[in-house]
C-alpha cells in the first residue's frame, strides 16, 4: 500500500541524504521524493511516497523521529489531503494530428508553454493517477521527453472538506 509521508525539517545541508539514508539503510525504496523550502527559509517541507503496510510505515515514522532535523512527520491519508505531481511533456505532432493534440490537452486542462510545427511542450499537473493517463494518452504521438516531479501533499485542515 502507498504512503505519502510529510515531514517538516530543518533547513540544512545534508539533512535530505539523512532523511533518504534512513531508508537505504532500512531497505526501504523510496518511490518519489520532493523537497522545498516552507515559508519559514530555516525550515523545508519534504514529501516522500513509498510503499508499505501500516506496521512498516510506523517504523518508519518513529526512526524519522528520532533524526535531530526532523521537526514532524505526518502520513498523508488521500482522503485528507490534496496531492499533486507536476509534468512537462514534449511529444511529436503533425499537420493532421494536431487538432486531435490540442482536443486533449484541452480535456486534460493542460498548459501549453511551446508549439512549433512538429512538437508540443505541455505542462499538467494533478494526481498520479491523472499524470499517469496524460501520459498514456499521449504515447501514440510520440513523446521526446518527459519530467516528472515527486508527489507533493498537504492536509486540508478542515477534514469536512472533500
Amino acid at each position: 500500500m502507498k504512503h505519502t509521508l510529510s515531514i517538516l525539517v530543518n533547513n540544512h545541508p545534508g539533512v535530505m541524504s539523512h532523511v533518504s539514508g534512513l531508508f537505504t539503510r532500512r531497505g526501504y525504496n523510496i518511490d518519489s521524493i520532493a523537497v522545498g523550502v516552507t515559508d519559514n527559509v530555516d525550515v523545508s517541507s519534504m514529501t516522500i511516497v513509498l510503499n508499505g503496510d501500516d506496521f512498516i510505515v510506523g517504523q518508519v515514522k518513529n526512526q524519522l523521529l528520532k533524526l535531530p532535523d526532523v521537526l514532524r512527520v505526518q502520513d498523508m491519508a488521500y482522503a485528507s489531503s490534496v496531492q499533486r505531481e507536476l509534468v512537462l511533456i514534449s511529444f511529436s505532432i503533425t499537420e493532421t494530428n494536431r487538432s486531435e493534440a490540442l482536443t486533449i490537452c484541452n480535456g486534460f486542462d493542460v498548459k501549453i508553454l511551446e508549439m512549433t510545427e512538429d512538437s508540443l511542450l505541455i505542462e499538467f499537473s494533478g494526481n498520479s493517477r491523472q499524470v499517469s493517463n496524460i501520459i498514456s494518452v499521449l504515447k501514440p504521438f510520440g513523446i521526446r521527453e518527459i519530467s516528472r516531479t515527486g508527489q507533493i501533499a498537504i492536509a486540508y485542515r478542515n477534514q469536512n472538506a472533500v
